[in-house]
C-alpha cells in the first residue's frame, strides 16, 4: 500500500508520504443489474490516462503541481459483497487516518458504501454529494439490500436526513423520488444548482461521488446503465469546478464499464474527469 503503483494515472507519481491525496481502485461489479463490466474501469482509466495531459486548460493546473499517490487496486473477493466493503472501508480509513484525502476508482456503484462508512466515522458531521442519473435509493433490489440501485439508501442509514444532497437525477422508481422529496435533497435532470452547495455546505466535510452515468450515453456510452437525457461533458466539468470551495474529505468515480464503448471514448472522458477532480481537491493543499 505505500509503495507506488507500477501502473499509474498520469502525473500521479508522488510517494505515498509526500502525498496529500490518494487514488486507488476497487474493482467490483457483484451486484451490477444490467450490464456488468465496471470492474475493468479502474485499470483502463491507468492505461488511457496517458491518452491526455497532466495539464488543464479548464484550470489552467497542472497534476505535476499536486501531490497524488496512486496506490493501485484493491484485490477484491468475488462473491462476498460484504467483505468487499469491509475491505474498502478498512482502506479508506487508514488513508484518512494517515491525513490524506482518498480518491476511488470503481467498480460499481455500491463501493461508495465502504468509503462513506470509514469517512463518516472519521468526521461525524459528513455530508454526500452525488451526481447520478439514479436515484440509488431503492431499499432492496431483488431482495438484496446491499446492492449498487440501493447505495445511497444505505449511505441515508448511515447520515439521516438533509445531508444527502443529488443532482442530475433522472432515472428511479416512483417510491425512490417520493424518499427523496422527504429525505434527501434532490435536483433532477441536470446540475444546474451545484453552485448554492458553497454556502449551505461552508466548513462541513463533504463526500463527493460522481456516478458517471449523469452524462448523457452520446457522450459517454460506457457504463452499465445508460439513461438517455444526461448532461454534456462540459456541464458536468463546470459542476465539477462549482465544489472547489467545498471541504472534499474524499471522493470517487464510478461505472465506468470501458467493454461497451470499443472506441475509447468513454475511458478518455473519465480520465479527463478525474483529472480535474484531483487539481480540485488538490488545489487546497
Amino acid at each position: 500500500m505505500l509503495n507506488r503503483n507500477l501502473s499509474m494515472f498520469i502525473g500521479c507519481d508522488k510517494e505515498y508520504a509526500d502525498s496529500d491525496i490518494v487514488i486507488f481502485g476497487a474493482p467490483f461489479d457483484g451486484t451490477t443489474s444490467y450490464r456488468p463490466g465496471a470492474r475493468f474501469g479502474c485499470s483502463a482509466m491507468r492505461n488511457e490516462s496517458y491518452g491526455i495531459e497532466t495539464y488543464s486548460p479548464y484550470q489552467d493546473r497542472d497534476l505535476n503541481d499536486v501531490s497524488v499517490f496512486d496506490a493501485g487496486d484493491i484485490e477484491l473477493p468475488f462473491g462476498n459483497t460484504e467483505k468487499v466493503l469491509k475491505m474498502v472501508e478498512d482502506r479508506v480509513k487508514n488513508y484518512i487516518g494517515d491525513k490524506k484525502i482518498p480518491v476511488m476508482l470503481g467498480g460499481e456503484h455500491l463501493v461508495t458504501l465502504g468509503a462513506v462508512k470509514a469517512a463518516v466515522k472519521m468526521y461525524p458531521g459528513l455530508c454526500v454529494v452525488h451526481f447520478d442519473a439514479h436515484t440509488d435509493l431503492r431499499d432492496e433490489y431483488l431482495g438484496e439490500t446491499l446492492s449498487h440501485a440501493a447505495v445511497i439508501r444505505r449511505v441515508w442509514d448511515l447520515l439521516g436526513d438533509n445531508r444527502i444532497y443529488q443532482f442530475g437525477i433522472r432515472s428511479g422508481e416512483k417510491f425512490e423520488f417520493e424518499f427523496a422529496a422527504k429525505h434527501t435533497s434532490i435536483s433532477r435532470y441536470d446540475l444546474d444548482k451545484v453552485g448554492k452547495l458553497t454556502e449551505e455546505l461552508k466548513g462541513k466535510p463533504v463526500y463527493f461521488t460522481l456516478d458517471l452515468d449523469v452524462l448523457d450515453p452520446s457522450v459517454f456510452p460506457g457504463t452499465g446503465t445508460p439513461e438517455a437525457g444526461g448532461v454534456s461533458f462540459m456541464e458536468l466539468i463546470k459542476a465539477v469546478m462549482k465544489l472547489s470551495d467545498l471541504n472534499i474529505v474524499g471522493a470517487d468515480i464510478v461505472e465506468l464499464s470501458p467493454v461497451y464503448d470499443q472506441s475509447g471514448v468513454s475511458t478518455a472522458v473519465a480520465c479527463k474527469i478525474l483529472r480535474e477532480l484531483l487539481l480540485i481537491i488538490g488545489g487546497k493543499k
